[in-house]
């Protein structure tokens, strides 16, 4: 190839990439002033956007988190107004296309991970539990320990750690024990059908109140729920001054222990399960007398 045609070609090009830098010089120079706005604009949105979000969550990973995406949309239509600016508009439709197809395609790749990633941001939001909470979701109970964007690691009362996806906690019912301050004892105790039911009253509730960690500013409670085969069943209701459970074991072997001392002084029994058998075919005959028939009415 000739050299003065080549050198003829370069100077051609890049004359014409001269005048197209002088011609949008003007957009070179307003686009890049937008950018600099831009990111200043950017770094004062994120502390708005940090203080709006803690007033909300006190977790320092979702502010943080929830801040540095609304920096990064800034960013992001900062840079999508300077392309326009300097007439780049295909090339911000072929990059918005492209992260929309990138988006839909993680979104099916790591749907499970992103429920869980949601459910974590929704619970540090509405905060139904924190470190230290005594929680029972489903069949697992115990000691929120770690609360993670993706999961929240639990401490059961057997000491092994259980690590529960966040989107677990978020569907299912969970039950709070921690939250109230105090825990209620169910204690179902059944008495003889002898006793005197306004004496077992009095005695069982006059019993609990010489509990240790009864919380003295709600009284117990004693309900008869049922007749049963061998005793007369009720329930008797008390709240402890503590959430945590090795106390509300305490509480209820102390009430078990008072109640059942408080019955043998008073000479209030609880029975053992007693049948009743019955030989004769209309009823009420016992056995003796079927075994008298059965001889021929001799006596045994």
């Amino acid at each position: 190839m000739d050299i003065n045609k080549a050198y003829h070609l370069i100077e051609t090009k890049l004359l014409i990439w001269l005048r197209e830098l002088v011609r949008l010089l003007p957009n070179i120079i307003i686009a890049s002033l937008l950018i600099v706005l831009g990111f200043y604009v950017a770094k004062l949105i994120r502390k708005l956007a940090q203080k709006i979000f803690h007033r909300f969550t006190q977790h320092d990973t979702i502010t943080n988190l929830f801040s540095s995406f609304v920096y990064i949309v800034v960013i992001g239509i900062t840079l999508f107004v300077a392309l326009s600016v300097l007439h780049l508009d295909k090339a911000v439709t072929s990059i918005l296309a492209g992260a929309g197809i990138a988006g839909i395609a993680l979104a099916f790749a790591f749907q499970d991970i992103a429920a869980n990633f949601m459910a974590g941001i929704l619970l540090s939001i509405r905060r139904p539990l924190v470190i230290g909470d005594l929680v029972k979701s489903k069949d697992i109970m115990g000691k929120v320990i770690t609360i993670n964007m993706r999961d929240t690691i639990i401490q059961t009362f057997q000491g092994q750690l259980v690590i529960v996806p966040n989107k677990e906690i978020f569907q299912n019912s969970l039950e709070n024990f921690t939250r109230s301050g105090k825990r209620r004892i169910d204690l179902t105790v059944g008495v003889s059908y002898g006793d005197n039911l306004d004496k077992v009253k009095q005695v069982a509730l006059q019993a609990v109140k010489n509990m240790t960690v009864l919380d003295p500013e709600t009284p117990a409670t004693l309900f008869y729920t049922e007749f049963a085969e061998s005793s007369i069943n009720f329930t008797l209701q008390v709240w402890i001054n503590s959430t945590e459970q090795p106390i509300f074991w305490q509480g209820t072997s102390e009430a078990i222990m008072l109640i059942k001392k408080a019955f043998d002084e008073n000479g209030i029994s609880i029975p053992y399960p007693i049948r009743t058998l019955d030989f004769a075919i209309k009823g009420g005959e016992n056995l003796a007398d079927a075994l008298k028939q059965s001889k021929g009415g001799k006596e045994l």
